[in-house]
């Protein structure tokens, strides 16, 4: 299935690169160029990612205050 509909990535692509050690957006877009034009996937190529942990959950939240 096609996650990234402007840059033709899949979830194929992104379940690899996942599986290769990225663990962030920043990864992803660093080494696949998902959402990288309009953004409407980056919550969906997320969900690829493992989950954090309860503690960076926390500091990513409070980060984004």
């Amino acid at each position: 299935m096609y996650v990234c509909l402007c840059n033709a990535i899949t979830d194929r692509q992104i379940k690899d690169t996942v599986a290769s050690g990225a663990n962030s957006l920043t990864d992803l877009q660093a080494q696949l160029g998902v959402a990288t034009c309009c953004g409407c996937c980056a919550e969906l190529a997320t969900s690829f990612l493992p989950a954090l942990g309860e503690n960076q959950v926390n500091t990513a939240v409070g980060a984004q205050k």
